[in-house]
């Protein structure tokens, strides 16, 4: 196999990406659930808020703070953009803590977390994400490094759900 048929290696890039695909099937199974199906609904929300949980943490720990420090200035905006989108999305996720599907306000505390996260997404894959690519930062260190944070906090998440 020639080195131009060589496929290159996963990366961070390409992890983030991956996530950005299954949270936005979550989306959709969410928009196609019926009205009153409730349990679908929470079980949807539940995972949905895990995963962009968990996104945002490797993201801010590990590939948020090396862009910031090898992109030109001019394009750092797009990290500082990316983190106040984050706390955004982290707000509306911790108003389900006190909501449940059939609640006021569920369907519409989801449909803007969606807005804002496919908002988050477009400008990642569009703006951010071509820039960090150009620079010399090590993607698939930093991708490897994701997988085990991941691992770790899926399993935390777990723990948890088991001992409630």
């Amino acid at each position: 196999m020639s080195a131009a048929h060589t496929p290159r290696p996963i990366d961070a890039l390409d992890m983030l990406e991956a996530d950005h695909r299954a949270i936005e099937q979550l989306f959709d199974a969410f928009e196609r659930a019926e009205r009153n199906d409730f349990e679908r609904k929470n079980a949807l929300v539940q995972r949905a808020c895990e995963l962009l949980t968990i996104h945002a943490i490797v993201e801010e720990e590990m590939l948020y703070p090396v862009a910031q420090k090898v992109l030109a200035e001019d394009q750092r905006i797009d990290v500082d953009e990316a983190y106040v989108e984050h706390f955004l999305v982290k707000t509306l996720i911790e108003r389900f803590a006190n909501l449940k599907a059939g609640d006021d306000g569920f369907d519409a505390t989801f449909k803007v977390l969606k807005e804002n996260t496919t908002h988050h997404i477009e400008e990642e894959e569009t703006t951010l994400f071509p820039e960090v690519r150009k620079t010399q930062m090590d993607l698939v260190a930093i991708g490897a490094k994701m997988a085990a944070r991941k691992t770790a906090l899926k399993e935390r998440i777990a723990e948890s759900a088991m001992a409630h």
